[in-house]
């Protein structure tokens, strides 16, 4: 029972006590009857007088009451309305669709409408949207911005069974409506004062410059002091720009911090210092870059300083020249369109090589694996760092779970060869068998643990080793204890090839090892026109003088007449998108490595006249694979980032589940359009 029908049953009740009593004192009448005839006489004379006046005022008050009452509950209902209208809190009641049906001044003050104004809300706040109207006995709370101010809007269900008594005349398909009260709380103050406190939140960023020393070695002595204080010149005036502060701390490395809101300024010029540091030139033939990395939002200033460092260090492990922004979420890169320079010293990969030997010499077993559907790169980085460990008389295992084509003529050299042990290459189940708490983990030509053979493996290895010739992104593998990332490097089996001949214990390599080593550089380089340096060169020299033969090589790398076909049909088809990028698809589901086609596709279309760059989309395993190649004008792996995946400046690819090839064309068509009118590519 509701309390409005409760409150009726008590007036009734106070309405009819007095006949009550009338009734009761005529039963007591008769039976003074029985005692007392005269005396009954006068109490009958008593209750018919009595009678009489009851009901006189029962039917007269009763309606003067019920009058006033009306008159009161009206007055009372238009106080309420009043009231509510002249409420300094904006509201307003919506029907079941989003329909404005009634507003108070407050809210049409706020949002600059009349108060008969009965359009949808989304009209004024676009998204209040039906779908996120809340259901009985809850309420939601959405952040909305209007001309300028910020509201929290409240809005809460009325069910209108609820509103209206059961006695209305109103039919019950009106009675099942609804209606949503949605009250405006004023924010801006407060937003404003969190993001005055945000803006004024420290930065911490360092600036390393990435070619000092070969820069510095083109240039005579009385300019190396010239270029080196333009440099800082540079640098410095940059950051005061912003009211930052730039102190340097060493000869090629600077120190930065400034405030938050001074980061969001540089962020919309895209960081243009790293072009402007490229003008500076007194007669050095390499143009000077530069690579920043930069830290926010941290709990402390130690923890912006620590994601500083992680941000630099990415920067550097993608080549340079580049701005990399990392917070305790998310990393944003700026820049990385230019081509990373070889370095010709060879010093690093000398530590590395002997910081591997160490590592292994302290672990019983090794495992080695590369990427998911690996190719002769990855394999042969693999096979160089296999001839390392058993020269250090370690076991050690290859990981591969699925012999794709590109490797089956590989692997046959070694798979029935009685050199080589019949474990030598094993699967995930068998590593997960037998890896132990004194094994060591090295993991070639991939970075992301997302994708490699067995990403299990590395939560059971304690030491990990990771070589590496991708640029780095947002998915890394932690807590490696050694990482030689160089991007620079045309391959895996390049940087393998060099780690080699410095390990220090005259490693034989053996002809069919050398085979498929020079086989990973062949393919990574496509026969040596891709990313080649002197140091590519000087490593396939290295293994020419080891056995390795380009005629065995050649006849291991050829495609089936099936293969063949399908890459010569996606050329075929291609479309030529903007008129510089060459869009196709390879359909090579008759072909046992259809991925291996695409990317060798990719490829082909390079060779076509205005072509900047290829991308060939390719279905394999209920997955798009987009294989992405360019010649030098465009950094392909800047648009497979924005799609989820990386690679290098001129090789990169992306996966793509749940979307047909269709959709994937034009999400790679939008996201070409887009990086290239805002002028990233």
């Amino acid at each position: 029972m509701s309390r409005g029908e409760r409150r009726k049953k008590k007036l009734s009740v106070f309405f009819k006590i007095p006949l009550l009593l009338g009734l009761f004192l005529a039963a007591i009448t008769v039976l003074v009857y029985f005692i007392d005839w005269p005396v009954g006489v006068i109490l009958t004379v008593f209750l018919v007088i009595y009678f009489i006046f009851t009901l006189y005022m029962y039917f007269n008050n009763s309606e003067i009451l019920r009058r006033e009452m009306l008159n009161f509950a009206t007055s009372y209902a238009q106080m309420q309305g009043e009231l509510l209208r002249s409420f300094d809190v904006p509201y307003a009641l919506l029907d079941d669709t989003g329909k404005i049906e009634w507003i108070n001044d407050a809210f049409a003050a706020a949002v600059h409408k009349d108060t008969d104004y009965r359009r949808s809300i989304t009209t004024i706040f676009p998204t209040v949207r039906r779908e996120s109207f809340p259901g009985d006995g809850k309420d939601i709370r959405i952040q909305v911005e209007f001309e300028g101010s910020s509201y929290m809007a409240q809005i809460k269900k009325l069910d209108m069974a609820d509103l209206l008594p059961s006695n209305t005349m109103l039919d019950e398909k009106a009675r099942k409506g609804e209606l949503y009260s949605l009250f405006l709380i004023d924010n801006t103050a407060a937003r404003l004062a969190i993001q005055e406190v945000d803006d004024q939140s420290m930065v911490v960023g360092f600036v390393y410059i990435d070619n000092y020393e070969e820069a510095v070695d083109t240039l005579e002595d009385v300019r190396k002091s010239l270029l080196v204080a333009l440099i800082d010149r540079k640098v410095t005036k940059y950051f005061a720009s912003i009211d930052g502060i730039c102190s340097k701390m060493e000869k090629d490395k600077y120190l930065i911090v400034m405030r938050k809101k001074a980061l969001r300024q540089l962020e919309e010029d895209h960081f243009d210092l790293l072009e402007d540091a490229k003008t500076v030139k007194i007669g050095n033939e390499m143009a000077i870059t530069l690579s920043i990395g930069i830290g926010l939002d941290g709990l402390s200033y130690a923890q912006n300083y620590e994601f500083a460092r992680n941000a630099i260090d990415l920067a550097l492990g993608r080549g340079g020249d580049q701005a990399v922004v990392k917070n305790s979420e998310n990393v944003t890169y700026y820049g990385g369109k230019s081509r990373q320079v070889e370095k010709s010293t060879r010093v690093k990969a000398r530590v590395k090589a002997q910081a591997l030997k160490e590592i292994i010499n302290s672990r019983d077993t090794v495992f080695i694996m590369g990427h998911r559907l690996g190719d002769p790169d990855s394999f042969g980085a693999a096979l160089g760092i296999y001839r390392i460990a058993r020269t250090l008389n370690r076991k050690a295992y290859i990981v591969i779970n699925e012999r794709t084509i590109s490797l089956r003529q590989v692997l046959s050299l070694f798979e029935k060869n009685e050199n080589y042990d019949k474990d030598m290459i094993i699967d995930s189940i068998h590593a997960m068998e037998y890896v132990t708490d004194n094994s060591a983990l090295v993991v070639v030509d991939v970075n992301k643990p997302s994708i490699t053979e067995c990403p299990e493996l590395l939560k059971k290895c304690k030491s990990i080793v990771v070589l590496d010739h991708h640029r780095q992104g947002k998915e890394v593998i932690e807590n490696a204890t050694l990482s030689y990332v160089e991007p620079y490097a045309s391959s895996a089996c390049e940087m393998v090839s060099e780690i080699l001949q410095y390990t220090g214990e005259n490693i034989k390599v053996r002809p069919e090892e050398a085979d498929a080593i020079y086989g990973g550089i062949v393919v990574d380089t496509n026969n040596f026109t891709n990313r080649t340096g002197v140091r590519t060169f000087e490593a396939a020299a290295f293994l020419r003088r080891c056995g390795a033969d380009v005629t065995r090589v050649r006849k291991l790398l050829r495609d089936d007449v099936v293969s063949y076909r399908a890459k010569a049909d996606a050329v075929s088809h291609a479309q030529i998108y903007l008129d510089a990028y060459a869009i196709s698809v390879c359909s090579a589901d008759d072909a046992q490595s259809p991925t291996v086609v695409g990317a060798q596709a990719a490829n082909d279309l390079l060779n076509i006249k205005g072509v900047k760059a290829s991308f060939v989309l390719t279905r394999y395993q209920n997955e798009i694979f987009i294989s992405a190649r360019s010649i030098d004008e465009v950094n392909v792996q800047l648009i497979m980032e924005k799609m989820g995946g990386g690679g290098h400046l001129n090789v990169a690819g992306c996966q793509l589940e749940n979307t047909s090839i269709e959709e994937a064309i034009e999400t790679l068509k939008a996201t070409i359009s887009k990086m290239t009118e805002a002028g990233d590519i």
